[in-house]
């Protein structure tokens, strides 16, 4: 493709995925809204010990949708027509399996998870009603991320926005349906947001109404090479949501030894914020995927190095614009979810974001780079960047910047770990465009 097409494709593929994806990341911060205003800051606190099981669920769903919808993308433009028809099967098999493990401990087990994500006495109420409602819904969201993945690379990326935004407005409206009118408390937002992802794949249906779809189900058996194919690919996808939840989880322990149950409220507000805006990263490099898979299964080597240049561009104008924002607006936008106007909890919000959004000057291009090397089929990579960011900068600096600076410290360790990767980044970029010359192997189904 020339230049000028390209940058066609790749504005209408990223554009559509940033609106779908800030629409999906909506889920929790509706709940975060409605739960704030109708329950207080024990629903927040409850909410926030809860979120990490739905990163776990949403960043395995992710992974297998991204992994899956990436082999078949390059496996469609390096003419692997047995990968390519058996790929959907194999992810498609993977999901139930896992969605099965969390269906179960949702229904056995929610309260005693709640205890491990760290709910006390007071708290553990809210929190067990609204992981056991989350995981018993696994299954959709799961099948979801795995649908609207594969949707977007058969070539259709807006009916993926709007089967997400969809979604994400139903979620919304039953929020307050179900909080406010109903009464339903925290159980109300928990099946607001399960009831989110049935919606978006009814959209998705069409795609296989109107017999669009190029990939099918296959009388096959599961491959466990092939389900080890799809995770290196999307294992990326995994560590970008289950890092958010490991920092949460570690976050949550440090501040409310810090700060108590006030603390992890106000951390709860800016976690689900960045969760927002962060979205709009991971829009960006959901959204180059699958032209730079195809691009370089076809060994489009010119539009491969521009697609990543487009990418780490927008990321970095949006990174500038969200920081502005967030600083110039942070007393109106914390007291959004400040319904008993408490002073305190404004005051450890509004400095938290002024120090904690600092790392969006870097988060966009770790994540984007990361999802740049699973397209070009160097997993190690990505899932090395991924790595570094989600766990192995982040968990030491965490321990080691509370105990120097308090509160302080904890706001400051995602800017240092996001910085630091991104050193890393810089130099894997430079060795990396040196083989994207490199045609891919074709894969065994």
């Amino acid at each position: 493709m020339k230049t000028e097409s390209i940058f066609r494709t790749y504005t209408k593929y990223v554009s559509a995925n940033i609106l779908g994806m800030v629409g999906l990341s909506c889920y929790i911060l509706a709940d975060t809204f409605f739960i704030a205003r109708g329950v207080g800051p024990d629903g927040l606190t409850a909410l926030n010990l809860a979120i990490p099981a739905y990163s776990f669920i949403n960043g395995l769903g992710l992974m297998i949708g991204m992994g899956g919808a990436t082999r078949y993308s390059i496996s469609g433009g390096n003419g692997d027509a047995g990968s390519r028809k058996t790929v959907f099967t194999q992810a498609l098999f993977f999901v139930l399996a896992l969605a099965a493990v969390f269906f179960l401990i949702g229904l056995l087990l929610p309260y005693q998870l709640a205890s491990l994500l760290g709910a006390d006495e007071s708290i553990l109420p809210l929190t067990g009603v609204y992981l056991r409602i989350l995981l018993m819904f696994a299954p959709m969201f799961m099948l979801n991320n795995l649908l609207i993945c594969f949707v977007r690379n058969d070539k259709k990326p807006q009916l993926s926005m709007t089967a997400m935004l969809v979604g994400s407005l139903s979620n919304v409206v039953l929020d307050y349906v179900f909080i406010f009118p109903l009464g339903m408390g925290m159980a109300g937002a928990a099946i607001a947001t399960g009831v989110a992802p049935v919606v978006s794949m009814l959209i998705l249906s069409r795609h296989f109404l109107r017999r669009e779809n190029q990939f099918h189900l296959c009388c096959i058996k599961p491959s466990f090479k092939r389900i080890r194919d799809i995770s290196a690919l999307g294992v990326s996808s995994l560590i970008v949501e289950v890092s958010s939840g490991v920092v949460m989880i570690i976050f949550n322990f440090l501040i409310l030894k810090d700060s108590g149950n006030l603390g992890v409220a106000a951390y709860g507000i800016l976690a689900n914020i960045a969760l927002v805006l962060i979205s709009i990263f991971t829009g960006i490099s959901q959204g180059v995927q699958p032209i730079l898979s195809s691009c370089f299964g076809k060994k489009e080597t010119k539009n491969v190095k521009n697609l990543l240049r487009y990418a780490l561009t927008t990321s970095i104008i949006f990174a500038l614009i969200s920081y502005g924002v967030t600083y110039i607006f942070s007393d109106g936008i914390v007291e959004l979810f400040n319904k008993e106007h408490n002073t305190a909890l404004h005051e450890i919000a509004v400095n938290g974001m002024h120090i904690y959004f600092t790392a969006f000057l870097f988060v966009g291009i770790n994540i984007i780079s990361a999802a740049y090397f699973s397209a070009v089929d160097k997993p190690g990579r990505a899932f090395l960047i991924s790595c570094l960011r989600g766990f192995l900068f982040v968990i030491p600096l965490s321990f080691a910047l509370s105990a120097l600076l308090g509160l302080n410290g904890i706001w400051m360790t995602v800017p240092a770990a996001e910085f630091m990767t991104t050193v890393v980044v810089l130099l894997l970029i430079r060795r990396g465009n040196q083989g994207i010359n490199q045609r891919p192997p074709k894969q065994d189904t």
